[in-house]
This record gives structure tokens, C-alpha cells and sequence, in this order.
């Protein structure tokens, strides 16, 4: 009879464990977020309206808020700003390509007929023009009177190995990626201070932010950087209201490689994604940031298996997680999985 109960005992928590397992391997994001999804604060009042439970008022969802949104003309930044145009979210579009602004601009207030044409603006600018991000920042508060959130997705990529990097192109990639970012952080930021606002800033970091990315070493370098800034921001600044997102994506559509520096002064990668690419569609990433943003969520992991199981590996068994990578997995095979492939 022991036995036999041992045996059950046994035969229970391994199909608990089963199923827990596959259940894991269903996510495309991680737990928390996954929890939000299903039970959180909802984004939108249709979504408020078509859930069996509903949780929250529809004064906490996204509508009417002000979100600028930087580096809006194309990817994830673009995705994001069709989701918040859908929700109601009055945007301000940032960006170099005002064409490509334009269009998405356009698209938005098709998306949502209920939105006015003053409802969503283009400020458009370079984030290495660190001058004009006081001129920016006064063109938004001018038309909107306030900022609620502020969507740090401006940045670039990068393809080289370690050693054939020019040292031209890491001051060029933390220009953009890091100082810029950081700088205009700080201009709305004090803004926010000045007035006792409470505000939050959503920086769109990457797998890169967690874990070393083989031939993408400056760029992971200047993802680790924003951790590091914005972590000490977050307890700086959170008994004075201000709450920081940390979205880190694995391979999303976008067209990150083609617009990629290399390790040589001047020279893109130049190289689009395959049709048949393993990554995650631009819009299911900007429904899930967009999940994380009403929640106001600390620090988010949006990618398929088995990148997102990547994530959980480095996180919580650091050593070994190196070990089986410097042990069993190449720079090929490491470089295929980052570019979903």
C-alpha cells in the first residue's frame, strides 16, 4: 500500500510538472506579463467590456493619455503606435524619416475615426542632436500641455565581431542608443519634477540587455547600459511617482538589420529579414509592450521559445547558463536563434 501511494505521489507530480512544462513552452512572454495579459489592468475599454472579469475603471487605461514615442517611422515603435492609436492614446510620432512618419500618422487616425487630427503629432528629430531635444520637448508641451508617457525606442543594431569593431562606431552607437536616449529622459524628466507630475518611461531595451549577443557586441554593451541607467533611476525616482518600464524583445520583424552599423565607420549591415524568419510579428510585440505599459509593469521578456526560455536560464542560473553556451553552442548556431532563424 506505501508503495502503491508512492508510486501515485509520484506519478502526480510528474504530470503536474508535464504539464506545467508545456504550458511554459505555449508562453510568448514572460509569466508576469503572461498574468497581466489574462488578469491585469486592460489597455482599452473594449477590452475592459469583453472580459469575464473585470477588474479595473476605465480612468486606468491608456485613453487620452499623451505618449511620445521615439523612433515611431518603422518597427516596433511604429507597431506601438498603431496599438495606441486603436486604444485612443493621443501620440506624438519621433523619428528622422518624415515621410515614413507621415504615413504612420495617417494610418493612425484611420485606425481610430474617433481620434482628431491634433490628437496625433510629428515632432521628428535625430537623437544624436542632443541641441534639439529642448526645442522637441517644447513643441509637445506646447500642443499637449503634458506628457504621461514616454516611449524610449529610438536605436540602432549592429553586426561585427569584437575585434573588427572601430572604436568611431561604439561613440556612434551609445550616441543613439544610450546618451540621447538618457538625455532626453532627463529634459522630460525634470519637467515632471517641476510640477509633481507623476509620469512613466518605457525604455525598449532587448534580449541583448540580459545576456552577450555574439558578433552584436557594441550593441549589447549599449543595452546593458540602459539597465544601468534606468535601474538607478527607478529608485531615485519612484517615491516621487515616476514609474519605469524595461521591455526586452527577442527577434521581432522590423527592419533593424537593414538599418544596422557594422564594425566600420559609415557602413550598414544592409541585410532584411527572410520571409520565413522565426520572429515574433511586429504587432503581437506592441499588443504585449502595450499590456506591460498600462500595468506599468517593471521589467518585461517578449519572445518565442526558445529565446524567451533563454531569458528564465540566464536570469535565475547564471553560471550554468554560460557554461552549456561556451560548452555547446557556437557563434552560428548562437547567431541563427538571435536573428530567428
Amino acid at each position: 500500500t506505501e508503495m502503491l501511494t508512492f508510486i501515485i505521489s509520484i506519478a502526480t507530480i510528474a504530470t503536474i510538472v508535464a504539464i506545467l512544462a508545456y504550458l511554459f513552452f505555449q508562453l510568448d512572454s514572460d509569466v508576469t506579463l503572461w498574468l497581466h495579459e489574462k488578469f491585469g489592468k486592460s489597455p482599452s475599454m473594449f477590452r475592459l467590456l469583453f472580459r469575464t472579469h473585470v477588474t479595473n475603471s476605465f480612468s486606468e487605461t491608456l485613453k487620452n493619455k499623451v505618449v511620445w514615442i521615439t523612433g515611431a517611422s518603422s518597427g516596433i515603435g511604429e507597431g506601438l503606435a498603431y496599438v495606441l492609436s486603436e486604444i485612443g492614446a493621443k501620440l506624438v510620432l519621433s523619428g528622422t524619416n518624415e515621410a515614413n512618419l507621415n504615413e504612420v500618422r495617417r494610418k493612425c487616425l484611420t485606425l481610430n475615426s474617433t481620434l482628431k487630427s491634433e490628437d496625433v503629432i510629428i515632432v521628428a528629430f535625430n537623437m544624436m542632436d542632443t541641441d534639439k531635444h529642448s526645442t522637441s520637448f517644447d513643441k509637445v508641451l506646447k500642443h499637449f500641455g503634458q506628457i504621461d508617457i514616454l516611449v524610449n525606442n529610438a536605436g540602432k543594431s549592429q553586426r561585427s565581431t569584437f575585434e573588427e569593431i572601430d572604436n568611431k562606431v561604439d561613440h556612434e552607437l551609445f550616441e543613439i542608443n544610450v546618451f540621447g536616449l538618457v538625455n532626453l529622459t532627463r529634459i522630460v524628466l525634470k519637467h515632471w519634477y517641476e510640477n509633481n507630475y507623476k509620469g512613466h518611461i518605457v525604455v525598449n531595451s532587448s534580449i541583448a540587455g540580459k545576456l552577450g549577443i555574439p558578433n552584436s557586441a557594441t550593441y549589447t554593451g549599449s543595452k546593458h547600459a540602459l539597465h544601468g541607467y534606468f535601474e538607478c533611476l527607478r529608485l531615485e525616482s519612484y517615491f516621487r511617482g515616476i514609474r519605469i518600464t524595461m521591455v526586452c524583445p527577442g527577434p521581432v520583424f522590423s527592419n533593424v538589420l537593414k538599418n544596422a552599423l557594422t564594425g566600420k565607420p559609415g557602413e550598414v549591415f544592409g541585410v532584411e529579414h527572410k520571409p520565413d524568419s522565426k520572429r515574433m510579428p511586429t504587432r503581437r510585440c506592441a499588443d504585449l509592450m502595450t499590456i506591460a505599459i498600462a500595468n506599468q509593469l517593471d521589467e518585461v521578456w517578449i519572445s518565442d521559445h526558445p529565446i524567451l526560455a533563454g531569458f528564465y536560464a540566464i536570469q535565475y542560473f547564471p553560471s550554468l547558463t554560460r557554461l552549456f553556451m561556451t560548452k555547446f553552442m557556437t557563434k552560428e548556431k548562437f547567431s541563427k536563434l538571435r536573428d530567428g532563424n
